[in-house]
């Protein structure tokens, strides 16, 4: 059999080789429209150190990306935070982040002294006492929170979490999309902050209170994978061939590509942004198509920096919501976290960029870097803060948007897609938006795939 994947990034090479662990003796050809594979996994050489200027961390407590890491035999390459501490930015100062809450949802009104004002820790205490929830399907974080917590908890707390997340907005973003563990909990729960301490709760119980780092990275980056996955996989890896057209043949399916060439496959997996897996799906599940389009994306552009070493107390990193005015949303001090990059320089990346908001990232390159640059150096409070080496990524349309609705969506998707023999769909757009979250969905194509 053949297998054809369309998309290069890390969910279609993960299928790629999945496939192959599966049928050793099949053909797997990975076509992909850009010029580079990995997709949003990817590294630069930052003062003589592997830099991811992608994902710069897994989830260690969800087991598929460490248990690929470990299955591609890199498992020596596992490296553990040696600091998780981060702080948030206000207005008025920088708060360390309360610890226990469920994706900045606080569990109760203690440990809040500082990040929010003494009206908005009241707000959160009397939760409790607010007739009891009745949601009546899917709802936006920000509308739920809003309503039962106050503007501070979503301005303070989740909107920068999320935001490092998703690019997105809290008053956009999908409750059951985001915070699934906490949904979940809403229908039995007496007030959201019983809801929360139960989510938190089950979480803990699933993962057995196991000990051990929350978040792993790799050595030599997470962007090292992709080219670890092709050659583990043996696939046809063929590069800036896009995709123009698919549809049903005799047996199997065509797939259309630039330069006028048709390839044939009794199967295929589509590990594309929603926008082109909807035209991919015009003709073969139509149903597909509208569903799609529902899922927007946003951008946003990450800078690497290499300053002279020095010190910074900033413990992992900094949140920047948008309540401080500040251009970037988020600094990660990797000389701090990660062991491995610690020494010789202080390294540090920022992200910029969110949904519906991309007057920031109209800027060229040179005055976008200089610009995260200088917010990085006040807000770090750098006594040098001339860097001795910069890189800058744009991330175009790079993630998507669970709006209110988007399981629904996802389901409706689904339904269309496995109606067809022999076609499956995977990636960012549906499950999750990690590497775990990614390579779980790959895996979940190829079983269906059989």
């Amino acid at each position: 059999m053949r297998l054809v994947v369309v998309g290069a990034g890390i969910t279609g090479l993960t299928a790629a080789y999945e496939w192959r662990r599966a049928r050793p003796d099949d053909e797997v050809v990975v076509l992909e429209a850009g010029h580079r594979i990995g997709g949003k996994l990817d590294r630069v050489r930052l003062a003589g150190q592997w830099y991811d200027t992608g994902p710069e961390a897994v989830l260690a407590r969800v087991p598929e990306a460490v248990q690929l890491v470990e299955q591609l035999g890199l498992a020596d390459q596992l490296v553990a935070p040696a600091t998780t501490q981060a702080s948030i930015v206000l207005p008025d100062g920088r708060h360390p982040l309360p610890p226990g809450t469920v994706l900045g949802v606080p569990t109760s009104a203690d440990g809040l002294d500082g990040v929010l004002t003494p009206a908005g820790i009241a707000r959160v205490r009397a939760e409790v006492d607010l007739p009891p929830l009745r949601l009546d399907g899917d709802v936006s974080v920000g509308a739920l929170l809003r309503g039962r917590l106050g503007d501070e908890v979503v301005d303070r707390l989740v909107e920068p979490l999320l935001g490092g997340v998703y690019a997105g907005r809290p008053d956009d973003l999908s409750l059951a999309a985001t915070m699934p563990a906490l949904a979940a909990q809403l229908p039995a729960a007496p007030s959201l902050l019983a809801a929360a301490i139960a989510a938190r709760d089950a979480g803990a119980r699933s993962r057995g209170d196991v000990d051990g780092p929350v978040f792993v990275t790799v050595r030599d980056g997470i962007g090292s994978l992709p080219d670890v996955l092709v050659a583990a996989s043996g696939a046809d890896v063929r590069l800036g061939t896009r995709v123009t057209a698919l549809r049903r043949g005799a047996g199997g399916f065509e797939l259309d590509v630039d330069g006028g060439e048709t390839l044939t496959a009794d199967a295929v997996v589509l590990a594309t942004p929603a926008g082109p897996t909807a035209r991919l799906l015009a003709d073969v599940a139509p149903d597909a198509v509208e569903p799609l389009q529902g899922i927007p994306y946003a951008s946003m552009a990450v800078v690497a920096m290499a300053f002279p070493e020095q010190p910074v107390d900033a413990g992992s990193g900094l949140l920047v919501p948008p309540v401080t005015g500040r251009l970037v949303k988020g600094v990660t001090v990797s000389s701090s976290k990660w062991p491995h990059l610690s020494g010789g320089v202080l390294r540090v990346r920022s992200s910029v960029g969110r949904f519906g908001d991309d007057a920031a990232l109209q800027r060229d390159d040179a005055d976008l870097t200089a610009a995260v640059v200088a917010d990085v150096a006040e807000l770090l409070g750098l006594e040098r803060p001339e860097p001795v080496q910069t890189h800058l990524v744009r991330w175009v349309d790079g993630l998507p948007q669970y709006l209110v609705g988007h399981p629904q969506r996802v389901a409706a998707i689904r339904s269309a897609v496995d109606a067809v023999p022999g076609l499956a769909v995977a990636g960012a757009a549906y499950g999750g938006v990690g590497v775990p979250a990614c390579i779980r969905d790959a895996r979940r194509a190829v079983a269906t795939l059989g």
